[in-house]
């Protein structure tokens, strides 16, 4: 019988194809006694299993280098690679199997919830998304222990995909599966879940929180996952079918033209050139600048230097790194992030033991309280400044002495650069970015400081809403669309114009076509986002016509019932 199931649509496109169930592997797991002269084997075992999952885990990373995937893809592999040192959970569980005997499926598994319980007292995001991948890295060895790695099906006669079927993936789980699969649904997830971000890269069709969908399939059952629209339709008609298959058809046909604009200037009806950036993590991304044609870089993520290493990188690692980058950059702007450390990314040997990370020493605090390890960011961002137009990007800025200690280090590199002989860019430009409703509310004291802005719309949504965005219980309150997170971002784009300064947005809304219209009519001249989202971008400004479009948005946002916001922006984007 079909029927309909309705999720958060986390990755676009259409997926047809037959389930691939995937065992969840944790409850599956037998608890039995060890005899004492079995041990040693049952350890051995154990350590095998372990052993398997850092090989494959390894493979993964190589195959994501190889393939120049987002580097945020091997953060994420790297991370649960060190799951598998954590004596927390891989020496604790041995220590089970020595001490009680039991076999090494269920000593993994009761030390996962023993540490999962510790986790669950704790309100913090780091510690969710830790708890997150001590579950992942559990079910990939329990798996290898049971035997059964979850091998995908051969290519199907009737030349439709296979759709992964499964309670959870890890990001792992989703760049393996990735050359052999069409889409995939979960029980749980959210739109900013790593699996999410990881699917999204890779353009793999996804819908996330469909609750019990694993226990509702049988294997091979035809599903059409609409990663556009958060739906799955379990054993469609025929006619449903041929429907989709013309709808995927139209999407492929639709991105085909899209790179016929890489080369026309992003303008609208009325000439109104709009500038479009793109967010990047590496040197590894400037592949996708050049291919979409990009204006720049927009927001340069450069804590990917910093963490899931040992060591820190000092500052001529840090300098190529930059340099490589403005070179290929060609001459255009790329605007450098200073590291955003804390909340759920730390660098190796710091203590994550704040009750709350995310209101905590994160961002410019953090490298406020660190002025070695900024200091030595810094100098190697100006000796790089040399090599093309770099500007210097500080997060989360709240009060005015962060910005201004932030200038005095600069001051003070700069003038360590001057006595070595070093050369730098003396007008290099220096910006904030707009992430608190305190710094949009008080824009005054950064403008009088700083030489551009850049709004990170992410985290000024779940500031001002008070909404973690990575919690599923709380994700539907998570709204772009909030009369206050609207005022806040109108206010911010028009004092910034007021005062001559240049502001862009790179936060996901800005590579989101159902806000496009909406922030150009609130003077959005400047957009950064994933590469991948350029030249949609670039079809709606084509289309725009702001003397129509401002008007009505200024109506928008008189506007403070919900629905209504709702509505009007749907009219909107037509």
């Amino acid at each position: 019988m079909s029927f309909t199931v309705h999720g958060l649509p986390v990755s676009q496109g259409i997926a047809i194809g037959h389930a691939h169930l995937v065992s969840h592997a944790l409850l599956e797991v037998n608890h039995y006694k060890i005899a004492p002269r079995h041990l040693e084997a049952e350890l051995e075992r154990f350590d095998n299993a372990v052993s398997s999952v850092g090989d494959e885990l390894l493979g993964l990373k190589t195959a994501t280098a190889t393939a120049q995937s987002h580097n945020e893809v091997g953060a994420f592999i790297d991370l649960q690679r060190m799951m598998l040192e954590d004596p927390v959970l891989i020496d604790a569980a041995r220590n089970k199997i020595k001490e009680h005997h039991y076999n090494a499926e269920w000593a993994l598994v009761q030390q996962m919830e023993s540490v999962v319980d510790q986790f669950r007292q704790i309100e913090d995001p780091y510690l969710r998304e830790r708890k997150a991948d001590i579950v992942q890295v559990a079910e990939r060895l329990v798996k290898v222990l049971l035997g059964d790695p979850g091998p995908l099906p051969s290519k199907r006669r009737d030349g439709l995909g296979t759709v992964i079927v499964a309670h959870d993936l890890s990001p792992a789980d989703t760049i393996g599966f990735k050359d052999h699969i069409a889409g995939f649904i979960t029980d749980i997830g959210g739109l900013t879940s790593h699996t999410a971000i990881v699917a999204r890269n890779l353009g793999i069709p996804a819908v996330v929180g469909l609750r019990h969908i694993r226990h509702l399939l049988r294997a091979n059952e035809l599903i059409i996952v609409d990663g556009t629209r958060g739906i799955a339709i379990i054993d469609p008609d025929e006619s449903v079918v041929e429907e989709y298959l013309l709808r995927r058809s139209a999407l492929e046909l639709e991105r085909s033209k899209l790179k016929r604009l890489r080369d026309t200037p992003a303008a609208t009806l009325g000439g109104e050139v709009i500038e479009l950036l793109a967010n990047i993590s590496g040197p590894q991304d400037m592949a996708q600048i050049k291919e979409t044609n990009a204006d720049g870089v927009g927001l340069l993520r450069t804590e990917f230097l910093f963490v899931n290493r040992d060591a820190l990188p000092d500052e001529d690692e840090q300098y190529e790194i930059y340099r490589s980058i403005l070179k290929a950059a060609s001459g255009k702007p790329v605007s450098a992030r200073t590291f955003d450390i804390g909340s759920d990314k730390t660098l190796a040997g710091s203590a994550q033991d704040e009750p709350n990370p995310a209101l905590g020493l994160r961002a410019v605090r953090y490298s406020l309280a660190e002025p070695k390890i900024f200091l030595t960011q810094l100098r190697a961002l100006l000796r790089a400044s040399a090599h093309g137009k770099l500007q210097i990007m500080v997060p989360m800025l709240a009060h005015a002495d962060e910005i201004e200690q932030t200038l005095l280090l600069i001051g003070k590199a700069k003038e360590e650069l001057r006595e070595e002989k070093i050369k730098f860019n003396e007008k290099l430009l220096v910006g904030g970015m707009v992430e608190v409703p305190a710094a949009a509310l008080a824009l005054g004291m950064f403008v009088r400081r700083l030489n551009f802005l850049s709004i990170g719309t992410n985290d000024l949504i779940q500031y001002t809403l008070a909404v973690d965005r990575g919690n599923e219980a709380v994700v539907r309150l998570y709204d772009p669309l909030h009369p206050a997170v609207m005022k806040l971002i109108s206010t911010t784009i028009q004092t910034s114009q007021r005062a001559g300064l240049p502001i862009s947005i790179c936060g996901e809304m800005a590579g989101s076509p159902a806000y496009t219209l909406l922030l150009l009519g609130m003077g959005l001249r400047s957009f950064s986002m994933h590469p991948a989202r350029i030249l949609e971008i670039k079809k709606q400004i084509l289309r725009a016509d702001l003397a129509e479009i401002t008007p009505k948005v200024q109506r928008i946002l008189k506007l403070d019932e919900p629905a209504r916001i709702r509505e009007a922006v749907e009219k909107l984007t037509g």
